[in-house]
């Protein structure tokens, strides 16, 4: 398992984590990332991960638990 974490005074909310982990990554109604679930299965990494990648200013990660 693994565990999603952001950073939310980085965040600039550009929203591209929702384009690839909808059911992970969400924005507030102040542009801020939520994370929906801070766990996700290994069946699930490689997805969240290229979802927390594609974030421009690297306020997300997903690390080994």
């Amino acid at each position: 398992m693994a565990v999603v974490k952001a950073d939310l005074g980085a965040c600039q909310g550009y929203a591209n984590c929702i384009m690839g982990a909808d059911d992970v990554f969400d924005i507030d109604d102040d542009g801020v990332v939520v994370v929906l679930r801070t766990e996700v299965e290994e069946s699930e990494r490689a997805r969240v991960e290229a979802a927390a990648r594609s974030c421009p200013v690297s306020a997300l990660a997903v690390e080994d638990r």
